[in-house]
């Protein structure tokens, strides 16, 4: 759907009014804070295609991860553009997992927090919480990588209940086209998930999809992605689970990159994805900046996203500090819970 009145986010603004009601008080989320976040995605993708040489600069981000030249270049874009628009209030990332407040948002608004760390009704505040290049690991020989975004209410995505104050969640595709999917769960209204085809070149973005669910059983083809696969060799019951997917002629579709396993699952209307933490194997996905926005997003389609090491929803709990981390099952409800029903016995 292409919605041409000069703008290149036209189309992305009418799906958006679309969705809110006229009188929302989300008209900072529909005209600024979601276009400010595609065009960043816009930018990432070009700054991708033309970074033909990847390699690690000398230096670590706060968790102590390698950085690449790349990561650093995605960051930049993504706080450049979040530093333009002034509704978004705090913004911390994998790279920086630091809640600072934004400085267009520092010089211009009012006093914004109560003492309960809530927004007043006054103005749209929000919270950003980013992964700017997920799966950079796997880009060197030019695989799907992406960037996920939650976005929060308030000031501050810590001790909040993600599944009120996380309200809208961003992936951003970067393989042979650049997409992004966005999810809404504003309280009140219906979830709402679609799709964005994006220009690089910053002409008009179009709806590709503009609404996005998982199918009801029974699925024509299954798919699985099993991350973490080494640690089946260490627990029996993930190996099982494993063979089990195998009999059944699930199809392996796993290419090594969170976003774009997961958009399979989106496009193809089924999927099952699971990355367990063993003994030996740490949890490498962090809550607040990958766990908490995928959730979102399966929960709006209709699927679940889980813990496999407890089977509690991944909203079912407050994000306490920026470096949380933990395993991940989601996909069809069906799938996510036969999967952890082998995992937990």
């Amino acid at each position: 759907m292409v919605v041409p009145n000069g703008s290149p986010y036209a189309a992305l603004e009418h799906h958006l009014k679309s969705l809110l009601p006229q009188d929302s008080k989300r008209s900072s989320l529909v005209s600024s804070v979601l276009p400010t976040l595609i065009d960043a995605i816009a930018a990432v993708s070009s700054t991708l295609q033309s970074s033909h040489h990847v390699a690690l600069v000398g230096t670590a981000n706060a968790f102590g991860d390698d950085q690449l030249n790349i990561d650093v270049s995605a960051e930049n874009i993504i706080r450049e553009a979040l530093a333009r628009c002034p509704a978004i209030a705090v913004a911390s990332s994998e790279e920086d997992p630091i809640e600072r407040p934004n400085a267009t948002h520092k010089a211009t608004a009012e006093p914004t927090q109560s003492a309960e760390g809530s927004s007043p009704s006054s103005a749209e505040q929000y919270t950003v919480a980013f992964d700017p290049l997920d799966g950079s690991s796997i880009i060197a020989p030019n695989w799907s990588v992406g960037t996920i975004v939650g976005i929060w209410d308030g000031t501050t995505a810590l001790n909040q209940d993600p599944a009120t104050k996380q309200i809208a969640a961003v992936l951003g595709v970067y393989g042979p086209r650049t997409t992004a999917i966005i999810a809404l769960r504003i309280p009140g209204l219906p979830p709402a998930c679609f799709e964005v085809g994006i220009d690089p070149s910053g002409s008009v973005h179009q709806i590709i999809r503009s609404g996005i669910c998982l199918a009801d059983p029974p699925f024509k083809t299954r798919y699985f992605a099993p991350a973490n696969l080494r640690s089946a060799a260490e627990d029996d019951r993930y190996l099982r689970l494993v063979q089990r997917l195998i009999v059944e002629k699930c199809t392996l579709r796993y290419c090594g990159g969170l976003v774009p396993d997961l958009v399979h699952a989106l496009v193809q209307g089924h999927g099952l994805y699971v990355s367990p933490v063993t003994g030996s194997t740490r949890a490498k996905l962090r809550r607040l900046y990958e766990l908490c926005p995928v959730a979102l997003v399966m929960e709006c389609v209709g699927g679940k996203a889980v813990d496999p090491a407890s089977g509690n929803g991944i909203l079912e709990r407050a994000v306490a500090d920026c470096d949380e981390r933990g395993g991940l099952v989601c996909g069809n409800r069906e799938e996510v819970e036969a999967a952890i029903e082998s995992l937990l016995g």
